[in-house]
């Protein structure tokens, strides 16, 4: 099925404050919603494998959870246009994956950065929230790991949405392919990628032609990507990823229904995948949006409208 829409939906970033508190601990933040639809925010750290885990949750009161899962490079930034409405129907639960954001960053030396090892952190984080099994959503790098949890650890999962996973191998353009460069490669990536090159990769590669492009919450993710221990972590996920053979292994595996969601001018994951992908998994439903890679940031309230629809089964 084939979901199109024109209208302007420009992002609206929220930007909040407030402070941390020890493992386990909720911290309130209320947001800038309108007073009689205000969502509350709270964040905790969760251990997960070992690793520290800074998980931001809305709309507690909900009964149906709902765990977002971000992409490469980014956090639970990337869906900060979609949460406070999500929450209105979902016990939202958006962490920041190991190595990324405000989470732990263990050395690589000491935690595989691989798609296994995060389904498995995040099959921890919900047994941790004691909600059972959840809705379960994941924008690229995100939809793998969720794809790998909903084969690993069906009865986590009730029902699947996959935005433009990294699934099928994928040719590189010659930015994407320098970091991979041998010896050299390694010490762009992490000692020579400045804020303006991560900007770029943002801007030129993530964003659709047409887009707004939030560069205050791409600067908020540069600053989080840009300490050793950040970059060091990041680039063991990135060597990772080059290999998706045991990603697409099991795609034929996934029995929950699923909601393959595309932008069609996507230039780091081609939209010829998602028939493809939607093909490979018996119950999908998949939906074509006028957007870049990032659907729910460049089209919040059609995502949130289409998202919401799936997961309370209504298609």
């Amino acid at each position: 099925m084939s979901h199109q829409r024109t209208a302007s939906d420009p992002a609206a970033p929220h930007h909040n404050s407030g402070c941390f508190a020890p493992v386990g601990v909720l911290v309130c933040r209320r947001m800038s919603a309108p007073s009689d639809l205000a969502v509350q925010r709270m964040t905790r750290d969760v251990t997960a494998r070992g690793v520290r885990m800074r998980v931001l949750e809305a709309g507690a009161d909900q009964p149906t959870p709902l765990v977002l899962l971000h992409g490469f490079l980014a956090s639970h930034l990337e869906f900060d246009d979609v949460i406070d409405s999500l929450a209105r129907r979902f016990h939202v639960i958006v962490p920041d994956l190991p190595g990324f954001g405000e989470s732990e960053k263990p050395s690589p030396s000491k935690y595989a950065y691989s798609v296994e090892s995060f389904s498995e952190a995040v099959a921890d984080l919900i047994a941790a929230y004691g909600v059972g099994r959840a809705c379960v959503l994941g924008h690229a790098l995100g939809g793998s790991i969720a794809l790998t949890l909903a084969t690993h650890h069906a009865e986590l999962v009730t029902r699947l949405g996959l935005v433009a996973p990294l699934c099928y191998p994928t040719t590189l353009g010659w930015r994407a392919r320098l970091p991979l460069l041998p010896v050299i490669g390694g010490v762009l990536f992490k000692q020579l990628w400045g804020r303006r090159v991560f900007r770029s990769y943002f801007q030129r590669e993530v964003f659709g032609a047409d887009a707004f492009v939030p560069t205050e919450r791409i600067d908020r993710l540069y600053d989080n990507f840009n300490s050793p221990s950040a970059r060091e972590s990041a680039y063991a996920v990135l060597k990772a990823m080059r290999d998706t053979r045991s990603v697409v292994a099991r795609i034929p595996r996934v029995t929950r229904p699923t909601l393959v969601l595309w932008g069609r001018d996507d230039r780091v994951v081609p939209a010829s995948y998602a028939l493809k992908l939607a093909r490979e998994i018996p119950d999908t439903r998949l939906e074509l949006f006028d957007t870049g890679h990032s659907p729910h940031e460049e089209r919040p309230s059609e995502f949130v409208f289409t998202v919401t629809e799936f997961f309370e089964g209504k298609r």
